[in-house]
C-alpha cells in the first residue's frame, strides 16, 4: 500500500518521556515527506505548544490541535476553529469546580486557569506556555477552545461519566492521560479532524496512518487505513489498532515511518 498521509499523536507517542524528539524519528518524517508522504500531528496540545515541534521538522500541513478543536498551518492560517458554546463551558466549569479537580480553559490560545496549583505548574511546564489567570467560569466571556480537569484518573474518570451523562451531545469527553480529562466541542475529536483533511486532499482512508498512545487518539486509529499504537498504550488502544510498534522511548513510531512507507530493510508490517 502506498500511504499518502500520516497523522502522528505528540505525548507519550512521537515525543520521548523527555518531550523531545529523537534524530531517528526526524529522519523518518523528513525522508517520507520527501518521498511526497504528507505528515501533520494530531495533538490534545495547544496550538502554540505544538508549533515549535511542527517547525522543527518543517511541517506544512494544517496541524490538528485541542483534539481537532483547531485545526491550523504552521504559518499560521486557521482551516477551522470549534470552540465551546459559552453556556455549555460555564456549565461544565460550575459542575466541575465542587470536585476539586484542577481546571484549564484555553481561550484565543492561551491558558487560563483560577489560580495556581501543583497540577497546574506541572502542566504549564510541560506545555511550555504562559500562565493566565481568570475567575472561573465568573469571567468567561469568550467561547474556550477547551476545557482541561486534572487530577488523579480514577477522579477523572467518575467525572467523565458524570459530565457524558448530564451533557450529552453537547461536549466530547475524553481522556489524553491517566491525569487529563479533556472537554472540547462534540464535533471536535482527531478523528473527525482527520477524515475532514483527508477528504479535503482527495486521499482515500485507506492511505493514512494514524499513531498514537490513548484514548482520545481512539477514533482517529479506526479512522486510518493503518492504525498504530505504541507499546505504551493504553490497552483499549492496542486491542483497537493494526499494529502495536515500540514505545515512545524507543522509536515507536520512527519504526512504523521506516517500514510502512520508506521500506527499509525490506521489512513489512502485516
Amino acid at each position: 500500500m502506498d500511504y499518502k498521509l500520516i497523522a502522528i499523536d505528540l505525548d507519550d507517542t512521537l515525543l520521548r518521556d523527555d518531550l523531545t524528539i529523537s534524530e531517528r524519528a526526524k529522519r523518518a518524517i523528513t525522508s517520507s515527506m520527501e518521498k511526497g508522504v504528507l505528515v501533520t500531528f494530531a495533538t490534545g496540545r495547544m496550538y502554540r505548544s505544538a508549533l515549535p515541534y511542527a517547525l522543527d521538522l518543517g511541517l506544512d500541513m494544517p496541524l490538528i490541535t485541542y483534539q481537532g478543536a483547531l485545526v491550523k498551518y504552521a504559518d499560521g492560517r486557521e482551516v477551522y476553529h470549534r470552540p465551546i458554546e459559552l453556556d455549555v463551558a460555564k456549565e461544565v466549569i460550575k459542575f466541575g469546580k465542587p470536585s476539586g479537580l484542577h481546571i484549564n480553559a484555553y481561550i484565543g490560545d492561551e491558558l487560563y486557569m483560577e489560580g495556581t496549583t501543583i497540577w497546574g505548574k506541572k502542566y504549564a511546564a510541560i506545555a511550555k506556555v504562559p500562565i493566565h489567570f481568570l475567575n472561573l467560569p465568573g469571567d468567561l466571556k469568550e467561547k474556550p477552545t477547551k476545557i482541561l480537569f486534572i487530577g488523579e484518573s480514577a477522579e477523572l474518570d467518575e467525572m467523565a461519566q458524570k459530565l457524558v451523562e448530564k451533557f450529552s451531545n453537547t461536549i466530547n469527553v475524553t481522556k489524553s492521560k491517566d491525569i487529563f480529562l479533556e472537554v472540547s466541542h462534540p464535533k471536535a475529536t482527531k478523528g473527525n479532524a482527520l477524515k475532514e483533511l483527508a477528504e479535503s486532499l482527495n486521499i482515500d482512508s485507506k492511505r493514512v496512518i494514524a499513531i498514537g498512545d490513548n484514548m482520545n487518539d481512539l477514533d482517529m486509529i479506526r479512522y486510518a487505513g493503518y492504525g498504530v499504537a505504541v507499546a505504551n498504550a493504553v490497552d483499549a488502544l492496542k486491542k483497537a489498532a493494526d499494529f502495536v510498534t515500540k514505545s515512545n522511548d524507543d522509536d515507536g513510531v520512527a519504526e512504523v515511518i521506516e517500514k510502512l512507507v520508506l521500506k527499509e530493510n525490506n521489512i513489512e508490517i502485516m
